[in-house]
């Protein structure tokens, strides 16, 4: 197996001096920019969060119409069952683009830093992890390419809900980014999770704050900034109004039932 992967940076105008046509199966994501991607006949408009499939031995270019970057993994040698992955994705083996939402591409560029990263260190089984990490952004791909605003709504809002319990719920920011009026978001979340965005963070905080208790020795004041709350009172009257008890008392009577 030999992969190699970079991040390519070009100014605007930039573009390939020729089409290219190389043996390795060719995964590319657009990090930043618009541009254009030639093949065949074929000219077809890329940007941010787009992810550029590209199988052997098909002439190819790329063109810059702003200042672009891109996030590129050439591979050769892949494991079957790898390689089963990287064709699926194809659409009638050809190149293919499918668009990440922008949510899905934060996670994206997130998993290829990790695997730069990787892909620099001395590993004691390189090829296992190779092909384990390859296996993971590919599945990525596949579970998160959907066609339309429909895929916002997936378990990734709620990811982005959980994980971001210590800032406000910013409404109309997902809304733009679902190409959605804040009403249209609400009614959509409503449809999908069975409650609204406001109910699912509550939730969540609830049920951050039962794990840092009965599992951290963490205390008070570093739960409550964990999950939101600036303020200790502010989080024991929140709590021990959903609960009925304080998050001490609540703490206490775990660790009695457990012992």
């Amino acid at each position: 197996m030999h992969i190699r992967s970079f991040i390519g940076t070009h100014e605007k105008d930039w573009e390939d001096s020729r089409y290219f046509r190389h043996e390795s199966l060719e995964l590319t994501n657009i990090v930043e920019g618009r541009g254009l991607f030639r093949w065949g006949k074929q000219e077809i408009p890329v940007g941010a969060g787009h992810i550029v499939l590209i199988p052997p031995d098909v002439e190819h270019s790329f063109h810059a119409v702003t200042a672009i970057r891109f996030a590129v993994i050439l591979m050769d040698g892949l494991p079957q069952a790898t390689r089963v992955l990287f064709d699926r994705l194809l659409h009638n083996g050809e190149p293919t683009v499918i668009a990440l939402s922008p949510f899905d591409q934060e996670q994206y560029v997130q998993l290829f830093k990790q695997w730069l990263r990787i892909a620099a260190s001395k590993l004691k089984e390189p090829e296992r992890s190779y092909e384990a990490w390859l296996d993971m952004l590919l599945l990525f791909v596949f579970e998160h390419s959907q066609a339309g605003t429909q895929a916002l709504f997936g378990s990734h809002i709620a990811y982005y809900i959980r994980t971001n319990l210590g800032k406000g719920l910013q409404i109309g920011e997902m809304a733009e980014k679902a190409g959605l009026s804040e009403e249209g978001f609400r009614k959509r979340f409503m449809k999908v999770h069975g409650m609204t965005p406001k109910q699912y963070q509550q939730m969540s905080k609830m049920t951050e704050a039962k794990w840092l208790l009965s599992s951290s020795d963490k205390d008070m004041q570093a739960i409550a900034e964990a999950i939101g709350f600036g303020q200790l009172h502010s989080f024991s009257t929140w709590f021990k109004k959903l609960e009925g008890s304080s998050p001490t008392e609540w703490r206490k009577a775990q660790r009695l039932f457990h012992n």
